[in-house]
Order: structure tokens, then C-alpha cells, then sequence
């Protein structure tokens, strides 16, 4: 039986992606996250995973052309071929609920009318341009969608967005539509440096370990324990997920940020964590992403410490509902006993989305975070 794989979402602002190269060929055998395509979006190249065992039947769209999310890629044997937000690694865990929340993101961000029409060439036409037809008001007779129809609204598409027009409207909407809380929390990281320093003292250079590790691992470990801040806000209200995905926030050339995650990150120690994080940060600064890590984040960490900053007071990336900030590891005063002493210390902040937990429960989230790294050899 043949099934279509489709164009991912890779994003919830996501509205189609460039094919810029197939990886595998009519005929080969493909296996759940194998690498198939490569896809070019606003964050950049992203390499694109099958989630079925099949063989592949057909590709249907040519290298440089632009596809809308959910327009057919390829023909498969095998099941379903969209990628629900789960891990690809032996520990993967369902998430139906997550999977459902994403689904209603991408119909509410491309409505599909029910029983639309349109010719043979206004598809072709439409598909090499990256126009989603659904949205078009066709004038063919009972009102199939022309390739007139299809030329009019190519010609009134300004140019392609940029990253920052992407980010304007996902920070747009996640200031609009969440109701934002803000806390804060300074710790003495006292502990953690002690032990980054005793394991990196015998380590090799690519094994050392950083302190963005250590936050990653505690974040996680709190996404775990304490429900409400790891998983998805939509049109049904929260959904927990059972997978932590960390997202991290990661710098580009040109001001450019992307957020791709640290999948099933509560089940790794902090140097694998630490291992992937490099990989990972090498991967999307030489512009080659995954698409499982690109839109599968259940929470996101970002830090500002190289900057010299304090306080990060993030904003929330939806759907999901927290984001954890992290400032400069500074030294500082600190009384430990009644004893005054110089200490390291650092500010995490938490942003964190009123509908699903509150001020009492965010304060618990944050000293679950401090009491982590207090103890980093369990992480």
C-alpha cells in the first residue's frame, strides 16, 4: 500500500520549505529516522527523517522547489509518515496528546476548506510556488482554483519572510495569546563548579564538560517532577508531555537564534548531554539541522551569561508553556552559616505560562532547578 510522506512542520510559524536535496532513491529501503531529505526553511537547512519503515515508491517533487507544510514529498510503502513529537533514540515515549496539540497548531496557521477544487495545472503550478491552495477563492466553474487564480496570488506574495519576520510573529503571538508570569532565583553554584572542575581536570578537550550542560540536566530533571511546565498549550488546553525535549536556545551569525532540542534530555547524564550539545551547536552553525529537533522542544533553556547579562527575562516560545533563563556565573558575596564568603553564583529566571501553574508551583519548578545543581554528580 502506498502512502504519501508529507512536508513537516518544523515550526509552528513554519509555511512550506525549499527540497534541496533527496538523500535516498526510488527503490531504496528506509528505516524510522533515517535522514531522506534535506529542506530549507527560514532556520536554515534542516535534515528531514522518515518515522516509517517502508521503501521508498516515488519522489514527487524536484530538488529547488518550494512545498507548502503537508503537501505530498514522496510515496511510500508502509504507515503514517508524519513525525509526532516523540524522540528518535530506544527510549522514545509516545506522546498522542503533544501530537494532537501540534496537528491543531498547523490547521489553525493553514485552515484546509473542506471539498476545495482545483485543475491539474493549478496544483503543479501551485506546488512549484509554494502556495497552499486551500487559502485561495478559486473562479473556475463551481469554484475550482484556476491557474489564473494560482498566477493572481503569486503575483501579490511580497517577498519570503525573513528569520526576524518569523520570530516577530511567533513573539507577537506568544505575547498576545500567554498570559506571562516572571520569577527569578539566584543560587551558588559553589557545588557545580567544584565538581565541573575536579571532572574536567582529568578529561580530554572534547570531553570537558561546560556549565551549560549542568543547567540543561537540572532543567530537565525538574521538567520530570513537577507537572506544568513541560508540554503544550492549544485549543484543548494543556498537555503533558511524557518526553523531555530541552530546547536550546543556540546564537547565529547575523543575530540569528534557533531553539533546536536535546531530545529525551531527563534520561541522559550531564556529559552526554554535553557530547550532543556540542554536536548539536556545531550542526546548526554549519547550517544542518534535524527536523525532530527543530519542533519537538517540550521546554526551552536560554542563556544570556556570555553576554554579561544577570537576568534573562525570556519569552515563552508556543506552544509550549516555560522557558528557563540564564544569567552570568559571577562572583558574589554570599553567607553560608552566618560566614560571609566569595561564591559563584547565577540567576535563573522562568517564564512560565499562567494558564497552566502558578506563582507557588513556578517557585517550586525554580528551587527544583537550585537544588539540582547542588548536587551535579548525580546529574
Amino acid at each position: 500500500m502506498a502512502v504519501e510522506f508529507l512536508m513537516p512542520s518544523l515550526g509552528p510559524d513554519m509555511a512550506s520549505g525549499t527540497l534541496v536535496e533527496w538523500r535516498v532513491n526510488p527503490g531504496d529501503v528506509v528505516k524510522r529516522g533515517n535522514v531522506i531529505a534535506l529542506v530549507e526553511t527560514s532556520k536554515g537547512v534542516i535534515d528531514v527523517e522518515v518515522f516509517t519503515d517502508g521503501t521508498v515508491l516515488k519522489l514527487l517533487v524536484e530538488p529547488g522547489t518550494t512545498v507548502p507544510v503537508g503537501a505530498p514529498l514522496a510515496e511510500l510503502s508502509g504507515t503514517a509518515t508524519e513525525a509526532p513529537p516523540r524522540s528518535e533514540g530506544p527510549a522514545a515515549t509516545p506522546a498522542p496528546a503533544a501530537a494532537a496539540l501540534h496537528a491543531e497548531t498547523r490547521e489553525a496557521a493553514h485552515p484546509v476548506r473542506p471539498g476545495f477544487k482545483a485543475s491539474p495545472a493549478a496544483k503543479a503550478k501551485a506546488l512549484a510556488l509554494g502556495i497552499a491552495l486551500e487559502g485561495l477563492t478559486g473562479s473556475g466553474p463551481d469554484g475550482a482554483i484556476t491557474l489564473d487564480d494560482v498566477a493572481r496570488q503569486a503575483a501579490s506574495v511580497t517577498a519570503p519572510p525573513t528569520l526576524r519576520d518569523v520570530v516577530a510573529r511567533a513573539m507577537s503571538r506568544s505575547k498576545r495569546e500567554i498570559p506571562h508570569y516572571y520569577l527569578s532565583l539566584t543560587c551558588d553554584f559553589t557545588a557545580s563548579q567544584a565538581w565541573l572542575e575536579q571532572h574536567n581536570a582529568h578529561a580530554s578537550v572534547v570531553d570537558r564538560i561546560l556549565p551549560a550542560a549542568l543547567f540543561v540536566a537540572a532543567v530537565a530533571k525538574a521538567a520530570r517532577a513537577l507537572p506544568g511546565f513541560n508540554g503544550y498549550y492549544g485549543d484543548h488546553g494543556f498537555a503533558q508531555a511524557e518526553a523531555v525535549h530541552v530546547g536550546m536556545a543556540i546564537a547565529l551569525r547575523g543575530g540569528r537564534l534557533v531553539a533546536p532540542a536535546l531530545l529525551d534530555a531527563d534520561r541522559k547524564t550531564a556529559p552526554t548531554l554535553m557530547a550532543e550539545l556540542r554536536d548539536l551547536t556545531a550542526r546548526v552553525r554549519s547550517g544542518h539541522m534535524r527536523g525532530s529537533e527543530m519542533s519537538q522542544a517540550t521546554i526551552t533553556v536560554t542563556s544570556l551569561g556570555e553576554e554579561g547579562v544577570d537576568v534573562v527575562l525570556p519569552v515563552i516560545h508556543p506552544p509550549q508553556v516555560a522557558i528557563v533563563g540564564v544569567g552570568s556565573l559571577v562572583v558574589r558575596p554570599w553567607i553560608v552559616g552566618g560566614v560571609v564568603s566569595a561564591a559563584p553564583v547565577v540567576t535563573l529566571s522562568l517564564a512560565a505560562d499562567h494558564r497552566v501553574s502558578d506563582g507557588r508551583t513556578g517557585a517550586r519548578f525554580l528551587a527544583s532547578i537550585r537544588d539540582a545543581l547542588q548536587t551535579p554528580e548525580a546529574l
